[in-house]
């Protein structure tokens, strides 16, 4: 039997706040000092396996609640975009901000996914690695307060 989907957004949430803590040295570290190439790429990851996790969450809002998945070459955003509007199913999962913050993240995802991690620049992450956290945070409220008005 499949558990209940509050259950499993939980589950997903714990796996990402699991990654947080897992790379919290090395974030905590590039607020400092630069991150040798290495690290730039652990840190791209990072960005990659957040968006993944949060992608996964709202594929599965996106089936179970809505009966809908995007479909074409922009199902990616438009699935992003879907998580900002309410419907007659649901309550709007991210806020307008939250949207416009979380459009970054999954432009790196695509970046990631299409490039040689050697070509990945501290410049160009830096303003996506230093906000991470935060931004966690404040889409891990969203995500918790979403699956709790769902019940159990």
């Amino acid at each position: 039997m499949l558990e209940p989907l509050p259950l499993r957004i939980q589950r997903d949430v714990a796996y990402i706040t699991q990654l947080f803590e897992a790379y919290a040295p090395l974030l905590s570290q590039t607020a400092n000092q630069p991150p040798d190439l290495i690290q730039t790429t652990a840190l791209a990851s990072v960005l990659h396996s957040f968006y993944n996790g949060l992608e996964s969450i709202f594929v599965t809002i996106a089936k179970e609640i809505d009966g809908e998945l995007p479909g074409g070459d922009r199902w990616h955003r438009d699935l992003l975009e879907q998580m900002g509007r309410e419907n007659e199913k649901r309550t709007a999962v991210l806020s307008s901000i939250l949207l416009a913050e979380l459009q970054s993240y999954l432009a790196f995802r695509h970046y990631y996914r299409h490039t040689y991690s050697f070509f990945l620049r501290w410049e160009e992450l830096r303003e996506l690695v230093l906000p991470l956290p935060a931004v966690w945070e404040r889409t891990r409220i969203a995500l918790e307060k979403f699956a709790e008005g769902l019940g159990g």
